[in-house]
């Protein structure tokens, strides 16, 4: 018996210095897209619901174009950018103290560039960062991981191509040894996990060939980052196509399971609560509708093509197309802004709206949800904080310079927010 009580401890205590462990990194750093646990929840605390001179710590102009978010470790903030005619790729790094530019690094010069959406950039996946190391993608151009201490290049590759059409999207990230990386075009679907010391390919897995049968060339694309979650026991990468959504051991490339839903370009990622994973599709058409999206529900715990068993409510929006933002979910509420800028508040349990109203913008950053509020920010500069809950309350408004595509970070009593032209740390 004490044997079996000290084993049960052990394993809690484990559990709970994970735990820990997490919350401690995605308060102190900001690692990936939407933070170091990929969820677009902050766990740092004293952040100003209203901004004024005093609030803005630093501004640092960033030369080119970008919508990559920035990523923190330590003292130093990484994002990349490029000229505008995607001849120049960089990847800047800035102090996060004084906002001074620490490194300003030319990583891929490309022979050809290719088209993209006007309302993409060719430096819009966010890097990923660790200790000693950050980096970079641009899609089909290259990845490449740099040495923080003095910005040096330890590796670069740019084997893996697809045709995007509308420019890359799909921001990477690491797990245990490796960089996980996506490239969804309309000729070639695939994921690659390179060694992240060197860049060499330990594995590859394609899409399946049979969902995109049906879709339409152009929708055969996406822009999706993917999560991890661990179900009993067991790791899974959850990553969302334009036509199916699988779970892969990230450690293999192995398909555990497969939902089949979905018509073209999936962006948003998807998110979790509670033992239930939750993704839009891409949008699709019918019928009753020239566009529509959904939002699904799905129950994990399963292998093979569970579309029919383990879907747990599907929420059809005949009125928006494909979803650019990702939702934040937070006591069994989401929280999202539609393409049609309807603000919304669904319940996890149902996939039932608690709420919606009319946006005057469009949202495609990402919302952060921190301490009962929800922050969103718009395509015009505009910031707003709403109080989370079942009844739709607008806590306060900011206006910035120009407008926000850039997910921000927020860490340290600390946002660090990316407009079109510069990079703000803002605080008390």
């Amino acid at each position: 018996m004490k044997s079996k009580i000290s084993l049960s401890l052990y394993f809690f205590l484990l559990g709970f210095l994970a735990v820990f462990q997490n919350t401690s990194s995605q308060n102190n750093d900001w690692t990936f897209f939407r933070g170091s646990n990929l969820n677009g929840i902050a766990e740092t605390g004293k952040i100003p619901l209203k901004w004024d001179s005093l609030n803005i710590k630093w501004k640092t102009e960033i030369h080119g174009r970008g919508l990559s978010s920035p990523v923190v470790y330590g003292n130093q903030i990484w994002l990349t950018t490029a000229t505008t005619d995607g001849k120049e790729l960089y990847a800047v790094a800035i102090d996060f103290n004084s906002g001074k530019i620490l490194y300003d690094i030319k990583v891929f010069t490309p022979e050809k560039v290719e088209g993209k959406n006007a309302l993409n950039s060719y430096a819009t996946p966010t890097p990923c960062i660790e200790k000693d190391f950050v980096y970079v993608h641009y899609g089909n151009y290259g990845t490449a991981c740099i040495r923080t201490s003095d910005g040096s290049i330890v590796w670069k590759v740019n084997d893996y191509k697809c045709r995007y059409v509308q420019g890359a999207a799909a921001s990477p990230i690491l797990y245990k040894n490796l960089i996980i990386l996506h490239f969804e075009g309309t000729d070639v679907r695939f994921i690659v996990a390179l060694n992240k010391s060197d860049g060499k390919l330990v594995w590859r897995k394609d899409r399946p060939a049979e969902p995109y049968i049906p879709l339409t060339e152009i929708g055969k694309k996406a822009y999706i980052t993917p999560i991890i979650i661990n179900v009993k026991g067991r790791d899974m990468l959850i990553s969302d196509g334009s036509a199916v959504c699988q779970a892969i051991d990230p450690n293999t490339g192995e398909e555990i399971w497969r939902v089949v839903r979905g018509a073209e370009s999936t962006i948003a990622m998807p998110f979790t609560e509670k033992g239930v994973v939750y993704w839009y599709a891409g949008f699709m058409v019918d019928s009753k509708s020239p566009k529509f999206t959904e939002m699904l529900a799905v129950n994990p715990d399963g292998k093979g093509d569970i579309t029919g068993t383990n879907v747990l409510w599907k929420k059809r929006d005949d009125l928006s197309d494909n979803q650019m933002l990702t939702p934040v979910i937070k006591n069994g509420l989401i929280y999202t802004v539609t393409t049609k800028n309807n603000l919304m508040c669904i319940n996890a349990v149902n996939g039932e709206e608690v709420w919606t109203t009319h946006l005057r913008s469009a949202f495609n950053a990402s919302p952060i949800y921190l301490n009962g509020n929800v922050w969103l920010f718009s395509v015009k500069g505009e910031v707003m904080t709403i109080k989370a809950g079942k009844k739709y309350e607008v806590i306060a408004e900011n206006q910035m310079d120009s407008g926000i595509w850039a997910t921000p970070a927020f860490l340290r009593n600390s946002v660090i927010l990316r407009t079109e032209k510069l990079l703000y740390r803002i605080g008390k």
